[in-house]
């Protein structure tokens, strides 16, 4: 059977208070299993959805990366939108005047610094301030839910950000229902929260199970494959090796101008052969408002249902830097919520000083990265939260 999303089921339960005055958190992704706009299926079956709400993005979720959003009005239901990626991340109280209830619906990519999980722990938050009932609509997650996937390193409390607000592994393996309940119950918010599960899903279960097209969360995740090796391509945001952005292959290829691919190719397959394969890819890139052709590996996940991406980004991360001493270099990486873009790597991978560690040598550096990777104690800490089994 297909996997029902949190809002078939909301749907199919048709509450009372559905005639109540509601703010709805969503974006173009959100969409029933028939995929109908969620904002558009709620207000059609008569819940009188009179604010939304729009995180990075946007809600067409075509937004450039870390660009802010400006509130606007939704061509689907000529509702107003208020933007929380812009000079505020939470909706206030004058946002939230005249409201009864707020409702969630976004989808997830399954990783820590991905930003819709923050957006919706601040509705929840704005939800216990403000005394109001909040409903999330629980969407698989597409990494899947199995722990023994999970990845660290676990966030570092000095490195809060929104890309990193609470202590969780970069590869957490659980839903956004189920971390919403964790994060309300362990920082004492004690909304009124509820959540509306999905229905037919195993925790075993990535994206390809589900038997849906893939939907874009976001510009630069086009497809499965993307979203598979964002945790660990990710990194190299904080650097200045391209991950595709622009183009049809962002997050599935990493390049520069100076690559060494002989070096690069020999190096990559002696070490991680049996997880990934990968092709050589030139692609034609603007950079600096100037067109080159960008030499680079494209890469596809062998085994999608035992992979780690963030030991294999590091890894590659790692390879790259000591490859190339003298064209390696790290760099910020500017965004709203950080309009510096300094010290980009440490918030993404939630250790301070993050850039020193790759000074160390190979061996020395590869025991200290295994060993942040490890996280022992996170199916224990969400077992009280968990949705399904």
């Amino acid at each position: 059977m297909s996997i029902q999303f949190g809002i078939d089921n909301l749907l199919a339960l048709d509450p009372k208070w559905k005639t109540k005055k509601i703010a709805f958190l969503t974006n173009d992704a959100a969409t029933t299993s028939k995929g109908i706009a969620s904002r558009k299926a709620l207000i059609d079956a008569g819940f009188n959805i009179i604010q939304l709400f729009s995180p990075e993005h946007g809600i067409s979720t075509k937004g450039a990366d870390g660009h802010k959003i400006k509130d606007q009005v939704d061509p689907i239901t000529k509702l107003a939108i208020i933007s929380l990626y812009n000079e505020k991340l939470a909706p206030t109280k004058e946002d939230l005047k005249g409201i009864d209830v707020l409702i969630f619906d976004i989808p997830d990519a399954g990783t820590r610094f991905y930003t819709y999980l923050w957006t919706m722990s601040y509705f929840i938050e704005a939800a216990a301030k403000f005394n109001l009932p909040i409903y999330i609509l629980d969407r698989p997650n597409p990494l899947g839910g199995m722990f023994n996937l999970v990845e660290g390193p676990m966030l570092d409390s000095s490195l809060s950000s929104f890309i990193g607000r609470f202590s969780i592994p970069i590869k957490h393996q659980s839903s956004f229902g189920e971390l919403a309940k964790y994060f309300n119950e362990s920082q004492n918010w004690n909304a009124d929260l509820k959540v509306i599960p999905c229905k037919n899903l195993k925790r075993e279960d990535l994206f390809f199970d589900w038997n849906y097209k893939w939907v874009n969360p976001s510009p630069a995740l086009q497809n499965f494959e993307a979203c598979l090796l964002y945790p660990g391509l990710c990194l190299f945001e904080a650097t200045n090796v391209s991950v595709g952005r622009g183009s049809d292959y962002s997050f599935e290829w990493i390049g520069a101008s100076w690559f060494n691919m002989p070096a690069i190719v020999m190096v990559w397959q002696n070490i991680l052969k049996d997880d990934i394969k990968i092709e050589t890819l030139r692609l034609t890139m603007l950079v600096d408002n100037e067109i080159e052709d960008i030499k680079g590996i494209r890469i596809k996940v062998i085994a999608p249902n035992a992979f780690n991406p963030v030991l294999t980004g590091l890894i590659f991360l790692k390879l790259i830097k000591d490859i190339h001493p003298q064209d390696f270099k790290w760099q910020p990486y500017p965004t709203n919520v950080n309009p510096t873009g300094a010290n980009h790597l440490s918030l993404l991978l939630g250790i301070p000083d993050a850039e020193k560690l790759f000074d160390l040598p190979l061996k020395d550096w590869l025991n200290k990265v295994v060993s942040a990777l490890k996280v022992t104690q996170w199916e224990k800490t969400m077992q009280p939260y968990l949705l399904y089994d």
